[in-house]
């Protein structure tokens, strides 16, 4: 977890955690009132987009709870109160409340990943419920309480997962993690005056964090782990990368790759790895593992080495000015192994008029499918 990261959800999950502690005091105080209130905004249901690239889903009890455990967080642009995952069209609070209609209280968080990830956004669920309670959540009894991330897509689920083992693997907790990972169904906005509760009764909730018994319950929980983190363990591992040795080198490269990328090297045309490959996904450096190109700016140079018209991003190689073989070129290299990879050239074409020549032997390629496994997720919303 970088440093940014960990600071920001520090910063925030105590305030979340207060306003939070508060709020199922106020279901179980006032739920009856609050379920006979007609004439309030009733917000209608819409289906969630199924791209999921800036939302998520997650139940973990009473909804403003949760609610207010998100919307503070810095790169949350909204948290909405709704019901989810259930077998009738556009639920009332009175129907999901009463447990008959088999949707979880839950909250649509809409956010720029820009600022926070979905990770850190997992991280701050798992500590802002009791994932161990398979009846509900503190005072809020019932299925409709129970905890659950739905997920929108693929990558979702397949972070929520490794976060659950994380968390299982973690010792925070001797009980079965018993949080269900789900797909995600339509989501209903619930009635007006839920949304934004946690800031319309601050005495009450203030009120309940002691009395609850919740805010204990996370102090008591998490006291001694503020070191574990649910997050991958480096956002971008090969900005710390250490060249290895020669010798190391020798023994983890082929002959081609130490000497193309440690003896400015070139292979044969046509007769490598990657010039005629058209698969989906990223290069990365051989050496480093650090993303280099993708495969939506390769294209056929007829050169018979892999093309690309730019790299993957804009500081993600280094040129050099070559004066070998009594020729003026431009040479290209990778920014932290510092390997050489080919040569630039401005006869590509648009958008950019530019031709990155590759060596294959310089490159290791990950296939779409491969991204987030091997710790590219970052990357895997391009090919989507």
């Amino acid at each position: 977890m970088s440093t940014r990261s960990r600071e920001k959800l520090t910063q925030w999950a105590v305030v979340a955690i207060v306003i939070a502690t508060g709020l199922g005091m106020l279901a179980w105080q006032m739920g009856g009132s609050m379920s006979e209130t007609t004439g309030e905004e009733n917000m209608s249901g819409n289906g969630v987009s199924q791209e999921g690239a800036r939302e998520a889903i997650f139940a973990g009890g009473c909804f403003w709870c949760i609610e207010a455990a998100f919307e503070l967080i810095p790169g949350v642009v909204e948290a909405i109160s709704g019901y989810t995952g259930g077998t009738v069209e556009n639920p009332t609070y009175d129907q999901v409340s009463a447990g008959r209609t088999g949707h979880f209280e839950a909250v649509l968080v809409r956010f720029d990943p820009e600022q926070v990830t979905y990770q850190e956004l997992l991280e701050q669920f798992w500590r802002s419920i009791n994932p161990t309670d398979s009846g509900g959540q503190f005072y809020d009894r019932g299925s409709q309480y129970n905890t659950a991330i739905f997920y929108l897509n693929d990558e979702q689920r397949d972070l929520a997962e490794a976060s659950k083992r994380a968390l299982e693997e973690s010792g925070v907790f001797d009980e079965p993690i018993v949080t269900q990972i789900l797909p995600a169904q339509t989501f209903y906005p619930a009635e007006g005056y839920h949304q934004n509760y946690y800031e319309k009764y601050l005495a009450q909730y203030k009120a309940y964090s002691t009395a609850s018994g919740r805010e204990a319950y996370f102090v008591e929980t998490w006291e001694g782990h503020d070191d574990v983190s649910l997050l991958p363990p480096a956002d971008r591992p090969w900005e710390d990368f250490v060249k290895p040795s020669v010798e190391e080198l020798r023994e983890t490269l082929t002959p081609l790759q130490y000497s193309v990328t440690q003896e400015n090297g070139t292979e044969r045309a046509f007769q490598n790895e990657y010039w005629d490959n058209h698969e989906a996904g990223i290069y990365v450096d051989v050496v480093s593992g650090e993303p280099l190109f993708s495969s939506l700016d390769k294209f056929d140079s007829g050169t018979g080495w892999p093309s690309f018209t730019r790299p993957i991003e804009p500081d993600s190689v280094v040129t050099k000015r070559d004066t070998s073989l009594f020729m003026v070129r431009v040479e290209v290299r990778s920014r932290y192994a510092d390997s050489h990879l080919g040569h630039l050239f401005d006869d590509g074409p648009p958008p950019t008029g530019q031709r990155y020549c590759i060596n294959s032997a310089a490159l290791r390629f990950v296939p779409k499918d491969r991204l987030e496994a091997e710790g590219y997720g970052e990357y895997l919303e391009w090919f989507e």
